[in-house]
C-alpha cells in the first residue's frame, strides 16, 4: 500500500501503463502459483490459504488502482476528471465488489476496456483462484 502511494504514477506513459498492467498480472499469476505450492507443503493449509488471499487480492486491487490513476493522469477525459490515488483505489474496489456506485466511470474506450478487463479478471479471481486455493487446502489435508 505504501508503494502504491509512493510510486510516481502521474509521470507514466500509455505504453508504460499497459506494460505495468501486463507485467503486474503476470506477477499476480506467479504469486498465486507460488502460494498454491506453499499451501500444498504447509502444516496448516487453511491458515496458509487465508494468508495467500490476504496478500494476493490486495496486490490485484492495487495493480488496477495504479493503472486507473495512470490513465486518469494521461487524460482527464478517461474518467471525467483527475483521480487521486485514493479515488483509484476506491473505484477499483467498487468494480471488484460489483457495487458500482456510478460516481466514477470509464468515459473513453480505453478506460472502458481496462475496466472491462478488470471485471473479467475479477471473475477469474473469484472463481478460479479461490477454487484453486481451496482445492490445494483440501488436497493437502487429505494427504496429511
Amino acid at each position: 500500500m505504501a508503494l502504491y502511494y509512493a510510486l510516481p504514477l502521474d509521470h507514466a506513459s500509455a505504453p508504460a501503463a499497459g506494460a505495468m498492467l501486463l507485467v503486474g498480472l503476470a506477477g499476480f499469476s506467479a504469486l498465486v502459483a507460488v502460494q498454491v505450492w506453499l499451501i500444498m507443503r504447509s502444516q496448516f493449509p487453511g491458515l496458509r490459504a487465508i494468508e495467500s488471499l490476504a496478500t494476493s487480492v490486495p496486490f490485484f486491487l492495487l495493480l488496477f488502482a495504479a493503472t486507473y490513476v495512470v490513465l486518469a493522469g494521461l487524460s482527464a477525459s478517461n474518467f471525467g476528471g483527475h483521480l487521486s490515488r485514493t479515488d483509484g483505489l476506491y473505484f477499483t474496489v467498487t468494480v471488484f465488489s460489483t457495487v458500482g456506485f456510478g460516481d466514477i466511470t470509464g468515459k473513453t474506450e480505453t478506460a472502458r476496456l481496462v475496466v472491462t478487463g478488470q471485471m473479467l479478471a475479477d471473475l477469474v479471481v473469484f472463481g478460479v483462484a479461490i477454487k484453486v486455493i481451496v482445492g490445494a487446502v483440501r488436497r493437502r489435508r487429505s494427504d496429511a
